[in-house]
């Protein structure tokens, strides 16, 4: 279990956990590193086990990260789900999922450069070993909170990412995420609030718009001649920009919201473009998922070419 609160509503006991993962190579020791010198307590490969003794008693006097590593031997995808579940319902634990990514073409040719051996494949080609912990990630991956693609950053690059999300004089920003789903498939978790989109002309009927998705600007298009579309986006980013400062206000480093459609590939997905695309103007850090998106990516993907997905 987690500490038992006792701290009532005092927001002063609530501190930031940033749990960082992500396969090999794709960046996590180098996102440590730069939380470390963001002021932050790290701890690096930390069993899972431990995760809630260390999370007893006296809430530490600055914000803490955990590296999570799947090579730990206690690493279980469905037991960390569960132990960020829990954290989220403490009330002094403001809890956060960094994912980092990177395509398997790009972790292969960084293995090759450095010629070291994939810890889950140590008498195998990195190949093999990738997929294993892309499998085991997978999970995860869904849960995040902010996910960093690194395929194309050099290490400053990355640097600078992390540092625009968690530097300490961003935070008077609140970090928000933006996730587009499918009602079929249920509610992503963790989400903070969700908008049904599913009242707006669907897009899927158009045979020419069929095969597309939001982010495309014939879809978007088609959505604006909508008589709901424009009233309805006005008034979901005058409530959002309305609501950002008073989450400030409450203690929160992070929000995340959801808009659903019925498949999740249209109408859902242009609205996550177009509001992150109107907070990131007003200057709120934004990242964006869309989970269909994703999940037909990976399922699309033959066996020879799913590691690079």
């Amino acid at each position: 279990m987690l500490r038992e609160d006792t701290s009532g509503d005092d927001p002063s006991r609530e501190f930031r956990l940033v749990l960082v993962t992500g396969p090999s190579g794709a960046g996590r020791t180098t996102a440590i590193r730069v939380l470390e010198d963001l002021g932050y307590e790290v701890i690096d490969n930390i069993p899972l086990s431990l995760i809630p003794r260390l999370l007893e008693g006296t809430p530490p006097d600055r914000p803490l990260a955990l590296g999570l590593d799947v090579r730990n031997r206690d690493f279980n995808a469905t037991a960390l789900i569960e132990l960020i579940d829990t954290m989220v319902r403490d009330p002094a634990v403001v809890p956060m999922v960094l994912y980092l990514d990177c395509a398997g073409p790009e972790l292969i040719r960084r293995f090759s450069e450095t010629r070291r051996r994939h810890p889950l494949a140590p008498n195998e080609t990195p190949t093999e070993g990738i997929q294993r912990e892309l499998d085991l990630l997978a999970p995860i991956r869904v849960r995040a909170d902010l996910l960093i693609d690194t395929t194309d950053l050099t290490p400053h690059d990355l640097k600078a990412e992390i540092k625009r999300w968690f530097e300490p004089a961003k935070a008077g920003k609140l970090a928000v995420s933006l996730q587009s789903f499918s009602y079929r498939r249920g509610l992503p978790r963790g989400v903070d609030m969700v908008f049904d989109c599913r009242f707006l002309r669907n897009p899927h009927w158009q045979p020419g718009l069929r095969a597309l998705d939001g982010r495309d600007a014939l879809v978007q298009d088609f959505l604006a001649k909508d008589p709901n579309f424009a009233p309805f986006l006005a008034k979901l980013r005058d409530l959002t920009e309305f609501l950002l400062p008073a989450q400030i206000d409450e203690g929160k480093a992070h929000l995340a919201i959801g808009f659903g459609c019925t498949g999740g590939q249209h109408r859902s997905v242009a609205m996550v473009e177009l509001m992150g695309r109107a907070l990131a103007q007003a200057g709120w850090p934004v990242s964006k998922r869309h989970r269909e998106l994703e999940r037909k990516a990976g399922e699309s993907a033959g066996p020879a070419d799913k590691v690079s997905a």
